[in-house]
């Protein structure tokens, strides 16, 4: 009888365990779910950097930016 109840008693103890560590699964998923969204944020952002920064180097390399300097520079 006695070894019985340890013997259920020792699977208690495992299914708390288990129980805990599955808990502790889902905070550490959590986590890393609002981690991940903060880098596809970080990422949009950098995108939309790189595409001003294309745009602004299609501008120069098509001239379509006007060279005020230049300009001064010629007319002097």
């Amino acid at each position: 009888n006695e070894r019985r109840r340890s013997k259920k008693m020792s699977k208690l103890i495992r299914l708390a365990d288990v129980v805990d560590d599955k808990i502790r699964k889902e905070k550490e998923l959590e986590f890393y779910e609002k981690e991940l969204q903060k880098l596809h944020h970080k990422m949009e952002v950098l995108r939309q950097e790189i595409n001003v920064t294309n745009i602004i180097i299609d501008l120069v390399k098509h001239e379509n930016v006007r060279d005020f300097k230049k300009e001064l520079e010629d007319k002097n």
